[in-house]
């Protein structure tokens, strides 16, 4: 790697850093657990995400999305945050702002600093990109996988968002992260719903986070009980995580306000037009209206048969 590329690298590092990122790492765009992700799919994990198997070809190679990628820029912008009980039952990702609408700017701040610097093509990417921001993040050495499926980095837990700029420029990589998980299983060990059937494994289909916002329709029986009450999310696997013990406060950046979803009692029978009014700018919209009414009916019957 040339001199140029090595200045190139700590001029975009510290550039992205300067835009409010919390870690940067580069690494090589390719996956390490293409081949995992393919099993996964085929074994029906993903449930009803079916976008993930119409994007699989571009998912598994970066190049499809970026033509002449090379390098894969990975930033970190964390969104921990203590305990809210006004946001009971929500996980601590939505409890601000879109995400979305936060890192975009920031990350194409970043896709026109790496281009104006190096002359390349690039792009950035979210989680509503065909890639796998979590595989080319630990790629990078941003993080390791670890065993609950979520990347984690020493000194910042796993309570943050992922950004990706991809790029055509030859940056030089950073050592990928060791994985640290060690003999702890606290995190398979606590899924209520028995979600992960092995160590970095995860079936979405049992999984409360997935059951609670992308998937449409009925919750099977013997899955909500266990549900509790999340309404939005399921933060079990990372509440446990040694990893997350001391996660530092998110910035100002995702320390905003927003509007907390109110009682259960209140979701089961929201109108669509007080729903958007409500969560506008929120990611429980994800959920739909039709979906948190089922989850707030859930947490209802939960909380009943508790007191019974």
């Amino acid at each position: 790697m040339t001199l140029v590329g090595l200045a190139l690298a700590q001029a975009v590092k510290a550039r992205a850093l300067e835009l409010g990122f919390d870690r940067v790492a580069i690494g090589p765009a390719r996956l390490a657990h293409g081949a995992a992700f393919e099993r996964w799919l085929d074994d029906g994990c993903a449930g009803t995400m079916d976008y993930l198997q119409e994007t699989r070809a571009e998912r598994l190679d970066p190049a499809r999305v970026l033509p002449g990628c090379r390098s894969v820029i990975a930033v970190a912008l964390n969104y921990a945050r203590g305990d809210e009980p006004e946001w009971r039952g929500v996980a601590r990702y939505a409890r601000g702002a879109d995400y979305h609408t936060v890192l975009r700017p920031q990350l194409h701040a970043l896709r026109d600093y790496v281009s104006a610097a190096s002359g390349a093509r690039s792009r950035a990417s979210l989680d509503t990109s065909a890639v796998m921001e979590r595989d080319l993040a630990a790629a990078a050495g941003l993080g390791w996988i670890g065993k609950n499926t979520n990347l984690i980095a020493p000194g910042l837990g796993s309570y943050f968002f992922i950004g990706l700029v991809l790029t055509t420029a030859d940056l030089p990589a950073d050592d990928a992260a060791p994985d640290r998980c060690g003999t702890c299983t606290a995190c398979l060990d606590a899924c209520p719903t028995a979600a992960f059937g092995a160590p970095y494994t995860l079936d979405a289909r049992r999984c409360i986070a997935y059951l609670t916002i992308e998937h449409r329709g009925p919750i099977p029986d013997e899955l909500q009980a266990p549900i509790g009450e999340w309404l939005f999310g399921c933060d079990v696997c990372q509440e446990v995580c040694p990893w997350n013990r001391h996660a530092p406060p998110a910035g100002e950046t995702l320390r905003g306000r927003a509007t907390p979803p109110p009682a259960p009692e209140v979701l089961v029978g929201m109108s669509d037009e007080e729903f958007r009014a409500h969560f506008r700018g929120s990611p429980l919209k994800r959920a739909r209206r039709a979906g948190l009414a089922r989850n707030a009916a859930i947490v209802l019957a939960n909380r009943r048969r508790s007191a019974s």
